[in-house]
């Protein structure tokens, strides 16, 4: 449990640094050296379109970032008499204390001390559990934060094909980018700014396919309509139709919360709550 509480606390760390990293690389070392491309007009330089797209991706990627925390799950067991302690509470969450005692819905995380409605996971690196009030933000979160790794990928690249007048359209170009540069980092024959990049476009594809997969993964438990910690527990869920659950997570007005960083105003669990 004391790991858990540590990692709780070095995980958003650890994304904030990363986040502020990509930040400095991006305005003093990759939009600048865009600019030096004499062959481009000033209104539509790659440096300015760059600048915008990585703007607006990190933008929506730390506004839902904030949103998660923000929305966090409401903690449903303050009204209940469930008894003392969090292993009474969870025992009557479970089901455990007594045959159909368990809410239905609801888990009582150990890490947060409350009891969230649809409970889908812990998120360490935002120190927070994801429920029904915050999942349409994680998504988002987790969506924009994959595009700002590969915008940072892309421009990383150029920055080394630049610096070190190399070409990369050769797949096995990046596999083996590593291994020589540390050769010659080691040899005296790179740059530590250098080194810094390349280790740096490893960080950045390793956390999009992560951000990817997880995104894609939520999207397919929506679209069934269940939630991780169903899965997990084996719950059986009412089926619906597809558009249904997705209405739930992501309300009608989905576009606006696609284009800027958005409470979930639009979602059914806020309509009921307003009821």
């Amino acid at each position: 449990m004391l790991i858990l509480r540590l990692l709780n606390v070095v995980a958003p760390a650890y994304f904030l640094c990363i986040s502020l990293v990509t930040c400095v690389l991006q305005i003093f070392l990759f939009i600048p050296s865009m600019f030096r491309d004499p062959s481009t007009t000033p209104l539509f330089s790659p440096a300015l379109l760059h600048g915008a797209l990585f703007l607006f991706l990190s933008a929506n990627a730390l506004g839902n970032y904030i949103l998660v925390i923000q929305s966090s799950p409401e903690d449903l067991g303050k009204g209940l008499n469930l008894g003392k302690g969090a292993e009474v509470m969870e025992d009557w969450l479970d089901g455990s204390r007594s045959p159909g005692s368990a809410l239905p819905s609801t888990h009582f995380c150990r890490l947060c001390a409350r009891v969230t409605q649809r409970h889908d996971h812990h998120c360490f690196f935002t120190g927070n559990c994801i429920g029904s009030r915050n999942m349409r933000n994680f998504i988002m979160f987790c969506l924009y934060t994959s595009l700002a790794c590969l915008d940072s990928l892309v421009a990383g690249m150029a920055y080394i094909s630049a610096a070190l007048s190399m070409s990369f359209a050769n797949p096995l170009a990046f596999l083996t980018l590593l291994p020589h540069s540390i050769s010659q980092f080691f040899s005296g024959a790179l740059l530590s700014s250098e080194m810094f990049v390349i280790l740096m476009l490893y960080l950045w594809l390793g956390i999009g396919l992560a951000c990817a997969g997880f995104c894609c993964h939520q999207l397919l438990l929506i679209l069934r309509g269940q939630t991780r910690y169903q899965v997990r527990k084996g719950m059986v869920v009412r089926a619906r139709p597809w558009r249904e659950n997705l209405q739930e997570v992501f309300g009608k007005r989905w576009l606006l919360g696609l284009l800027i960083p958005v409470l979930n105003v639009g979602s059914d669990y806020h309509r009921q709550k307003e009821k």
